[in-house]
């Protein structure tokens, strides 16, 4: 288990993060740990005004004791991201998770400049480009798919558009539900990487299952979701007539593809747009959600610091 210490230099940082919250009339307060703390110590040197307060870290374990202190824990899993994409990725975690509102002001607290030394604070605004879906948006949608299954394969195609892959854009389309009747209008597109592997290691729910797709998602094809989370095929073409459909201009085969399969199936398809990283969500042959990619959500600057010009001496 990592732990983040919690020198006197920390104790005085959280206290004067929480002064400068309530100050401001922040929402929140932010602590971006490398590992675990003194989670009471913590807790005892906010100020009682501050309710919410999030701690992030990159391993689930080292927060587990957070949550009996009254800490909202965040795992994020990025180790070897840079300092402000894990930050970033932490208040978009606590956003779709309903912890911060996409209007919130936040303070945060993290080790800016030196690993496990809490020494930089910052005051967020966050703005409405920060939502991200949420199970309320899909319980609109009358259909078979288990919204939390539902939600995690939404939740995989926003990754997709927002992360991309080893630094390229990369398009998908996911077809959730009404398997059997989905795979009558589907053929190979190639080889089918996940061919031959048990359901448990095609289970979305893995996290490492979802890094695969990650990585197939740059080859062509559709990937085909049972409604309880497992990919049945990768890499499919769906064959099926575009009739009485109308989509917006500029929308490519994959949309048309979901649209189609949508209205001919009780199948929900779901797509991530290869251009721009939007994720369309089609139902009955109709556009029901889209979701904007958020990588520019929050802007971030270096801080530029030029001396003074040397003034004469008298």
């Amino acid at each position: 288990m990592n732990t983040q210490k919690f020198t006197r230099e920390f104790s005085s940082v959280v206290e004067a993060a929480g002064n400068l919250a309530v100050s401001v009339g922040a929402d929140s307060l932010l602590f971006l740990l490398e590992g675990a703390t003194d989670w009471e110590r913590l807790r005892e040197l906010v100020p009682q005004e501050i309710q919410r307060i999030l701690v992030a870290a990159d391993r689930e374990e080292d927060l587990e004791a957070a949550t009996g202190f009254g800490l909202i824990p965040l795992a994020l899993n990025k180790e070897d991201s840079p300092l402000l994409e894990r930050l970033q990725h932490a208040l978009l975690e606590a956003v779709a998770d309903e912890h911060l509102a996409s209007q919130s002001e936040v303070v945060a607290v993290y080790c800016g400049f030196e690993t496990n030394r809490m020494d930089s604070i910052s005051i967020i605004k966050l703005d409405e480009r920060m939502r991200r879906f949420t199970s309320r948006d899909l319980q609109r949608l009358e259909t078979a798919v288990p919204l939390n299954n539902l939600k995690i394969v939404i939740d995989l195609a926003v990754q997709i558009g927002r992360e991309g892959r080893e630094g390229n854009k990369v398009g998908a389309l996911f077809v959730v539900g009404d398997t059997r009747k989905v795979l009558s209008h589907c053929k190979d597109s190639g080889f089918d990487p996940l061919k031959g592997y048990s359901r448990k290691h095609r289970n979305l729910h893995d996290a490492r299952v979802r890094e695969d797709i990650k990585e197939i998602a740059q080859m062509d094809g559709a990937f085909i979701v049972a409604p309880d989370g497992v990919v049945e095929r990768s890499r499919q073409i769906i064959e099926v007539l575009h009739e009485n459909l109308q989509l917006s201009k500029g929308l490519g085969s994959r949309h048309w593809a979901a649209a189609a399969i949508s209205q001919r199936t009780k199948a929900i398809a779901i797509v991530v747009s290869q251009s721009s990283g939007t994720v369309r969500v089609f139902q009955n042959g109709l556009l029901v959600l889209r979701i904007e990619p958020m990588d520019q959500a929050i802007k971030w600057q270096e801080f530029n610091y030029e001396p003074p010009p040397n003034e004469a001496s008298d």
